[in-house]
């Protein structure tokens, strides 16, 4: 493949309670797979957390964290690059946040309790960009379809997990809403496969270039600089 693979969105076992593998074994599976890198964005505060949300901030920030650190240390270790994020969730609706990290987490305990527009401020004060996670999905956990034109700078118009070809049951419908969506607001779009454990779901983002941080990554997809979306059909 031309280009440089990134997973835009994937959880850990360490901080997601629906995923099933850890951040190492994610970060060998990715490399073994041939991507770039990856960001790690387990589920938030008010998502599906594995992390006792009765914990004081700073011990709930440090146990969020480790998925992303012991895929650090391990794609440091093989070759991969690893990116921090995370996947806020509003009763359903979720955003992927790209940008601030652990110290800026932990400098703003306020972000825990923030409302989607309180997000988005407090975001782009900390450098970060959000993008709206799979918009269209429709799933037990998902109350009702809302959307936020207003309070995301990009949307997730590809989510693998909707359409790869390892999945038995798919939704494609779901990603084809969401650009449809995109398009009529002119926001730019991301990639994911949502991957849960290491059986590789086959979706992301390709770049021209190899990209330098997590800023670089939010500025790149700004800038729309994306040559392919993957959506696990190939």
């Amino acid at each position: 493949m031309d280009g440089f693979l990134y997973e835009t969105h994937m959880h850990t076992s360490e901080a997601s309670a629906c995923a099933v593998s850890t951040g190492a074994e994610m970060a060998r599976a990715y490399k073994k797979a041939g991507y770039t890198g990856i960001i790690i964005t387990d589920h938030f505060f008010y998502g599906n957390t594995a992390v006792d949300r009765s914990l004081p901030w700073r011990q709930w920030v440090e146990r969020f964290c480790l998925g992303y650190e012991h895929a650090k240390a391990e794609g440091d270790r093989i070759g991969l690059q690893v990116f921090f994020g995370w996947e806020s969730g509003y009763s359903g609706t979720e955003f992927l946040v790209y940008g601030p990290d652990r110290n800026w987490l932990l400098e703003h305990p306020e972000i825990r309790d923030a409302t989607v527009e309180e997000q988005f401020k407090l975001v782009h004060e900390g450098g970060g960009i959000i993008s709206q996670a799979h918009p269209y999905r429709e799933a037990s956990y998902i109350r009702e379809i809302r959307t936020y034109p207003d309070f995301a700078d990009a949307v997730e118009g590809v989510n693998a997990s909707h359409s790869s070809r390892e999945k038995k049951e798919r939704h494609p419908e779901y990603n084809e809403r969401a650009l449809e969506y995109a398009g009529e607001h002119g926001l730019p779009l991301t990639a994911g496969s949502d991957q849960h454990s290491t059986h590789m779901l086959w979706g992301g983002m390709v770049f021209p270039r190899k990209l330098k941080d997590i800023h670089d990554f939010g500025q790149a997809v700004l800038s729309r600089e994306a040559v392919r979306l993957l959506d696990g059909m190939e």
